[in-house]
């Protein structure tokens, strides 16, 4: 009976091993992927700098649009009130 458990166990880490193999190799693609993408990216903001865009408002534009239309009013609202508190408006 041990010898039959010891086999299970041992089949079992063999499938447990080739699974936890392919999560791995699996993340490293997009790992590997996600690099490519990075570089793309870096890319796109090297050609637009060239072409005399300002690639740093261009990132602020960018995580705007990612956000909700309420919460940026809001933060603009409170950004101004902040601003006429404080003289600068």
């Amino acid at each position: 009976m041990d010898d039959m458990t010891e086999d299970q166990a041992t089949a079992n880490y063999r499938v447990t091993a080739g699974e936890l193999r392919q999560f791995i190799e699996r993340f490293e693609r997009l790992d590997a992927e996600k690099k490519d993408l990075a570089e793309q990216q870096k890319e796109v903001m090297a050609e637009a700098k060239a072409r005399g865009y300002d690639t740093k408002v261009m990132r602020k534009v960018i995580a705007l649009r990612k956000r909700d239309k309420d919460d940026i009013a809001e933060e603009e609202a409170v950004l101004e009130m902040y601003k006429e508190a404080l003289g600068m408006s």
